[in-house]
């Protein structure tokens, strides 16, 4: 039985994550569907919680599906806020305004 979560699959979630252009923000759904595992948004936010062991990308840009930052990384909104993306209120990105659309 294959591995869930090789090298190969950090690869192509990462290489995704490295697209996604400064002031956009996109879900964790998204990058699982870009990679062709549509239903695999949970294992997309496992590999980046744990992106920083494979080099610097940009993860604040990504995600859920409404909208809300990673819950307990305070650092996020500061680091989206820099980059312009605008806000619903303190825990929701504006999704019509600063969706990747890729």
């Amino acid at each position: 039985m294959k591995k869930i979560m090789d090298e190969q699959l950090i690869y192509e979630i990462l290489s995704v994550v490295e697209e996604i252009p400064e002031g956009k923000v996109a879900t964790y759904g998204q990058i699982a569907s870009l990679i062709g595992r549509d239903k695999n948004a949970r294992l997309v936010g496992k590999v980046l919680s744990q992106a920083e062991f494979y080099g610097r990308y940009p993860c604040h840009r990504v995600v859920n599906h409404a909208g809300r930052l990673a819950p307990g990384w305070q650092e996020q909104r500061f680091l989206l806020l820099e980059e312009g993306v605008s806000f619903k209120d303190a825990n929701h990105v504006d999704m019509k305004e600063n969706h990747w659309d890729c």
